[in-house]
């Protein structure tokens, strides 16, 4: 035991669990804590909004694997936190968002920036620490801090302000660190079997793969199928992009080849994965889940088999232990793929073929509305870059190593079908949560995490505006990105619904004031370029990248688009409008 403040014992447990980076805004309700931060080998990143902050404490925490930290002022600082901390939490990200709240003795009085800032994140946390009493100060962060690894998942410390202050005696916990295993021996041994039985087994590599570090073991398990593999839906980075059996990503504006082999399948092993239902949506036309195949489903969470999908085989396990296990059962043993090896992979290279020489077609956009847009687009000054044919210049241009943060929107989605990765921890989007103006902090907490790897954003131009001010922390504190605003003047996404459903009647989604993001990047003290020919955009990426790893320089470049839009995110979830009032059927 030691005497300390319970400020001291605060740092000390963060110390204790390796942080040496926070994110957020300061503020006097944690400030005897935040005072001994340098110290303590504690950097505090001031960020723009607490929003921001806790987009980089997902990003750093999913990069690194370890804790990411977001700190701010009680109230009105601490709720802006709460859509990041939901995109971490449908992300797994094992992030700490510590919450100063109103002195213990004046809640419940309406004080200034008082609210009760537990039920805000109780569905967006997996664990939440009060400490009500100082002397459990060190005990209950401790728990958020292991709990926020153990379950994969935001945590939450709410601390009255009074409680920082006064002397306890106190020992720190030691971080407690969990072995996952591969899962019980009954349900391995029946995925074996099902697997060594198999004419056409699929595996997914999901977040699990990433998450677990499990991308080796993976790939030695497909390897010994000879089986297609296909990511799970925005986790692009859980197989190498260059291995022969890879197939590119399932769900929204995914991989055709990737649809139309799991389509074929009899068995797929879905490892690492919730099988979430927005990532096995039909797709490009396509109804691809195979509905008569055995479905082998491994999750460390036992609450998530056979949640979405009906399963055959439930492994409650570690990605890369169950895959290692798995392995060992099918070592030496004849399996039913063995013997039509060399025609699958056959049947997956013609495939990725097909897919690919689409993509390489699929220059714009062909319904009505978008043809009309292209049209339009020539008549303007600049403006005419197809979408598609931007994204697969960046593709091409994209340096080794590279870690990629997606907003929401149309044309983001879109480039789903273009992002290949050879690493795991590349590939940073807003997963099922969706929300905009995600990509930019998270990518500066990436960059925070990994100074030696480049970082690139996505972002259009209405999620952008969202988060723009964020370059400002990018600048202020020579953490070098760069971001890519892909500029159509609309809300692409939905405004495609309206195109689809309501009879091309707009509302609220134009989005052009003449705005120029160059000139407002180079006004915050980054780079800024506009690019309107596609011979630019190449030559535009390599050199911001150049101007990042070389000169840690930020830079916007932003990408002038045509109006052209993809397919709407939920086509499913509407319907052609029915009106009853006169004066509404008219209109329609």
């Amino acid at each position: 035991m030691t005497r300390m403040t319970p400020s001291e014992a605060f740092v000390e447990t963060m110390v204790a669990n390796g942080v040496t980076t926070t994110f957020g805004i300061m503020g006097s309700a944690f400030m005897d804590a935040m005072d001994i931060f340098a110290p303590a080998g504690i950097e505090m990143v001031p960020v723009v909004h607490e929003q921001g902050g806790a987009h980089m404490a997902d990003g750093y925490s999913r990069v690194s694997g370890r804790h990411g930290v977001v700190i701010a002022q009680n109230g009105p600082g601490i709720s802006n936190c709460v859509t990041a901390i939901a995109a971490a939490f449908w992300a797994h990200s094992p992030v700490v968002i510590v919450t100063p709240q109103t002195g213990s003795m004046g809640l419940g009085l309406g004080g200034f920036q008082e609210a009760n800032q537990l039920p805000m994140f109780e569905e967006f946390t997996k664990y939440q620490a009060h400490i009500d009493n100082e002397h459990r100060m060190a005990e209950l962060s401790a728990r958020a801090f292991d709990r926020a690894m153990s379950e994969m998942g935001p945590t939450q410390i709410n601390i009255p302000r009074d409680r920082f202050y006064g002397e306890i005696d106190v020992e720190i916990p030691a971080p407690m660190t969990l072995d996952l295993g591969p899962g019980g021996n009954a349900s391995l041994d029946a995925a074996a079997e099902l697997l060594a039985n198999a004419e056409f087994p699929v595996m997914i590599s999901g977040g699990g793969v990433v998450m677990g570090d499990a991308m080796a073991d993976a790939v030695a398990l497909a390897e010994r199928l000879g089986c297609a593999v296909v990511n799970s839906y925005l986790h692009n980075d859980s197989f190498p992009a260059s291995h022969p059996l890879w197939c590119g990503p399932l769900g929204y504006q995914g991989s055709k080849a990737a649809m139309k082999l799991i389509a074929r399948a009899d068995v797929v092993l879905a490892l690492g994965t919730r099988l979430g239902p927005f990532g096995t949506l039909p797709q490009h036309g396509m109804d691809y889940w195979p509905a008569d195949a055995k479905i082998i489903q491994v999750d460390a969470d036992h609450r998530m088999l056979g949640l979405v999908k009906p399963i055959s085989v439930g492994v409650n396990g570690d990605a890369a232990a169950t895959a290692q296990a798995l392995l060992a059962r099918l070592d030496g043993r004849s399996l039913v793929t063995d013997a039509n090896r060399e025609q699958r992979a056959e049947a997956i290279a013609a495939e990725k073929a097909a897919w690919e020489a689409e993509l390489d077609a699929w220059t714009h956009e062909t319904d009505e509305f978008s043809l009309a847009m292209i049209d339009e687009a020539k008549s303007e000054e600049g403006g005419w870059l197809h979408p598609r044919q931007v994204l697969r210049e960046l593709e091409k241009a994209m340096p080794a190593r590279v870690m990629v943060s997606t907003d929401i929107g149309n044309i983001n989605s879109v480039a789903n079908s273009y992002l290949r990765f050879e690493e795991p921890r590349s590939f940073l989007a807003p997963m099922s949560w969706g929300n905009c103006g995600y990509a930019l902090p998270t990518v500066i907490g990436a960059k925070k995490a990994a100074p030696d790897r480049p970082a690139v954003a996505y972002a259009g131009d209405g999620a952008w505006a969202m988060s723009m001010v964020e370059v400002l922390t990018a600048v202020r504190h020579q953490i070098p990105v760069t971001a890519v605003v892909f500029n159509n003047r609309q809300w692409g996404a939905e405004k495609k619904n309206q195109v689809d459903f309501y009879g091309h009647r707009f509302v609220a989604g134009e989005l052009d004031a003449g705005e120029n993001y160059a000139e407002i990047a180079r006004s915050m003290g980054a780079e800024g370029v506009r690019v309107d020919t596609i011979e630019a955009v190449g030559p535009a990426l390599t050199a911001a990248i150049e101007a990042q790893m070389n000169d840690g320089r930020t830079t916007v470049i932003e990408i002038m688009c045509t109006k052209e839009l993809g397919d709407p995110f939920r086509k499913d979830a509407l319907a052609k409008p029915t009106r009853f009032l006169d004066k509404y059927r008219d209109f329609v």
